[in-house]
């Protein structure tokens, strides 16, 4: 039941080329930075990503992307991260957009074992109607777009069919786990990363904190530990590591009292 192992570059060497990973994290917040670097460092290839975005210019899982590591990627947006751009648009990367909610419900739904749903999202859109480009020529036409998705009414409402995602591996991001695999995540970092864990058939967690079973009140357990195969303890400098994508601040009345 013990599922710590003893490095972060042992828990990731089985990895192979053509795996699909989920990947938890919502821009850079409480994306799993050392599991990222240490698949950087493994060589794994032509992956399939799924993540809510592609992490930013030179952090996160943009390290894989300028690496070419990355040959799909299901996330929500493209966000700031130019090379993830760049790519998408000179028909290197296939991309498919899926809208944020829906994102995260294909993959709780995976680790949920539901092969598929219906929502309201997207109904009257490319989305449900197809049509939106995943692949681009090098010309800048369009090589792959989406196909139709089926559409039925509900209580007369119409909802369109999605279905849900499970990954051959997921990474994530977590500040305390137990050695069972019982995890807590921290404020913000509990956003894509549960569901992600879920998604996972491998889930690979570099935890903050690691505490006996037995230590965490079952009441506190954000992800339960059947869902969790394995276990990273961080060091402290590893655990404080934590970029701000963009920090916006404001001048206080005190700036104002100095400036005067």
């Amino acid at each position: 039941m013990d599922k710590v192992y003893p490095s972060v570059s042992e828990a990731v060497a089985d990895i192979q080329d053509g795996s699909s990973i989920a990947v938890g994290g919502f821009g850079l917040a409480g994306i799993p930075w050392i599991l990222i670097d240490a698949l950087l460092e493994q060589g794994a290839s032509r992956l399939t990503v799924v993540s809510n975005n592609c992490g930013v210019d030179g952090a996160g899982l943009g390290l894989l992307l300028e690496a070419r590591r990355i040959e799909r990627v299901i996330a929500s947006y493209v966000g700031e991260n130019k090379e993830f751009a760049r790519q998408y648009l000179a028909g290197e990367l296939h991309v498919e957009l899926t809208p944020q909610g829906t994102l995260a419900e294909r993959l709780r739904a995976g680790g949920a074992g539901i092969g598929a749903f219906y929502t309201p999202t997207g109904v009257g859109t490319q989305v449900a109607e197809g049509g939106l480009p995943t692949r681009y020529h090098t010309d800048g036409s369009i090589a792959r777009a989406s196909e139709p998705k089926e559409v039925r009414d509900f209580q007369g409402r119409p909802m369109v069919l999605e279905e849900s995602i499970v990954t051959d591996v997921a990474l994530v991001r977590a500040a305390v786990a137990d050695r069972h695999g019982n995890v807590v995540f921290h404020a913000s970092a509990r956003n894509f990363n549960p569901a992600a864990a879920m998604a996972g058939r491998l889930t690979i967690v570099e935890a903050e904190e690691v505490v006996e079973a037995g230590e965490i009140p079952p009441d506190a357990v954000h992800l339960p530990g059947v869902f969790v195969q394995r276990i990273v303890q961080l060091t402290p400098e590893e655990a404080a590591r934590k970029r701000i994508e963009k920090r916006t601040t404001r001048v206080t009345s005190d700036d104002e009292t100095k400036e005067a």
